[in-house]
């Protein structure tokens, strides 16, 4: 299954989940400039390896400041292009929720600290490993386990390869993390950490993840704008992918449906990507919102309707309805 957008739109920017981004694409790049040789003696020096700390041999090649240092910087060590990818989607899908809610300066703590947790408990259960472990995937996990909390009702638009077709499907979200967190157990319960992949470290991030909250919710900043979210910038657009459900009335073949945009995006004009039901498929369309365009205002999508009787296809109507959806 691969996630490819929630529903809930985030207020705000999410700076610190677009900078965390681009700090690890960053230090792959880095990853990248190395020689083979270089590349695992630089996995070995950032990564986590719990055998640095257990054993006195290993221990001695290493400065009290790189064995502190790489309880850190693990989890922004990647093994390859895809590793870096999926993370970074996942990271992308779930932070802006998760950093809305928590504000931003909380929201890199918690991150943090969710990573050093997933390592702590992959550390204390492979004492004798010498097996590095990386990636961000710990302190994602974490993510994941906040708005498994926060977003339980929000819907996953999913993409499940059938065969080599695409099937789009939506799924809510305590579904979704639920079987996550589920396949972890049992990966975890079925092999040790082998090339890089620590089971125990996903289940650690996302259980930190869900009891975090609580901490969180009894500091002394309440979730105001003069709290949490103090100096935070509020977006004037909203996501450019809308799932929406046009029904049937009037014309034969014709569908009726709204299309969300914001003040500014009224104003300025903008382009929206729709998500269309077709049995168990869904079907995505372009939408151009022309500059200008007031509440209340229909766009026909000619031939986007369901078949007419008459050998043909009804339209789409999308009505646009202007408001600030946060």
């Amino acid at each position: 299954m691969i996630p490819i957008r929630d529903t809930v739109p985030a207020k705000h920017h999410p700076v610190v989940t677009y900078a965390l981004i681009s700090v690890n694409v960053l230090v792959f790049m880095v990853q990248m400039s190395c020689g083979p040789r270089e590349l695992q003696q630089f996995i070995f020096t950032y990564g986590l390896v719990p055998a640095r700390y257990t054993s006195g041999e290993i221990a001695v090649h290493f400065t009290f400041i790189q064995q502190a240092f790489s309880l850190f910087s693990f989890m922004f060590v990647h093994g390859g292009f895809f590793h870096l990818l999926f993370n970074m989607w996942i990271l992308y899908i779930f932070g802006d929720n998760v950093e809305d809610y928590l504000g931003s300066i909380y929201f890199l703590l918690f991150y943090i600290a969710a990573g050093l947790a997933s390592g702590f408990l992959h550390f204390f259960l492979n004492l004798s490993s010498t097996s590095p472990v990386i990636g961000a995937s710990g302190a994602i996990a974490g993510v994941m386990g906040a708005y498994f909390i926060l977003y339980p009702n929000s819907r996953i638009l999913t993409l499940i390869p059938v065969f080599f077709i695409p099937l789009f499907v939506e799924i809510p979200a305590f579904f979704f993390l639920g079987l996550w967190f589920f396949l972890q157990l049992l990966n975890a319960a079925g092999s040790q950490a082998q090339a890089g992949i620590a089971w125990w470290a996903h289940i650690g991030g996302f259980v930190f993840g869900v009891l975090a909250l609580k901490f969180f919710a009894s500091l002394p900043s309440a979730r105001t704008e003069e709290g949490y979210h103090k100096g935070a910038v509020r977006r004037k657009t909203s996501d450019r992918l809308q799932m929406i459900r046009p029904s049937a009335h009037g014309k034969p073949g014709d569908l009726y449906e709204t299309v969300r945009v914001t003040p500014y995006e009224a104003a300025a004009g903008c382009k929206k990507l729709v998500n269309i039901p077709r049995g168990l498929h869904k079907r995505m369309y372009r939408v151009l919102i022309p500059p200008g365009t007031r509440d209340g205002n229909v766009l026909r999508l000619k031939g986007l309707g369901t078949d007419n009787g008459q050998g043909g296809k009804g339209d789409l109507y999308l009505k646009v309805r202007i408001e600030q959806p946060w």
